[in-house]
């Protein structure tokens, strides 16, 4: 892992002065380098640590679990919808259903309406595991917020909102 992954704060000052110092002779927006970097190292961290103090006692990885939590909230899904929904490909979630219904959290069922078709059902034996999860991971979430104030936490929540519908609308021009 490189260093400024896993740097403190003073580590992580440091190598966003580093990066200005190196790339100074470039037209960039320092800011938004350093934004988008921390946004990434941040969900990163997050990530590694729910699959491994969480995500792991269920034998889960974060994309399955994502997968399930969808399923849970949203219910049944296209594969399409569902792959969209998690933010990952389809080739990505071929395998993490391919998991999920040896484990059998989870059944593929043909459209009726096109059979090439596919949605995916949450079984309750899948429910009953997001069930048992959410509550570790929503403890774990608290901690990884516990530095910031509730107005912080929603204003991050409310700013990390903003960037993440911009980053879309890239994506769909």
């Amino acid at each position: 892992m490189p260093r400024a992954f896993a740097a403190g704060d003073d580590e992580l000052v440091e190598a966003e002065k580093l990066i200005r110092d190196r790339m100074a002779g470039l037209d960039l927006d320092l800011l938004s380098l350093a934004a988008v970097s921390n946004v990434f190292r941040t969900a990163t961290a997050v990530r590694n640590h729910m699959e491994r103090d969480v995500l792991r006692d269920h034998s889960l990885s974060w994309s399955a679990f994502v997968v399930l939590f969808v399923l849970r909230i949203w219910g049944p899904q296209e594969s399409r919808d569902l792959a969209a929904e998690a933010g990952i490909s389809g080739g990505t979630l071929t395998g993490v259903l391919d998991t999920l219904e040896r484990k059998r959290l989870v059944e593929r069922r043909p459209v009726p309406a096109d059979r090439r078709r596919v949605e995916v059902v949450l079984t309750a034996t899948g429910t009953t595991v997001v069930d048992e999860v959410m509550p570790a991971f929503n403890r774990e979430e608290a901690q990884v917020t516990a530095g910031l104030s509730d107005e912080e936490t929603a204003t991050l929540a409310r700013l990390l909102r903003t960037v993440l519908r911009t980053a879309e609308g890239l994506d769909d021009r």
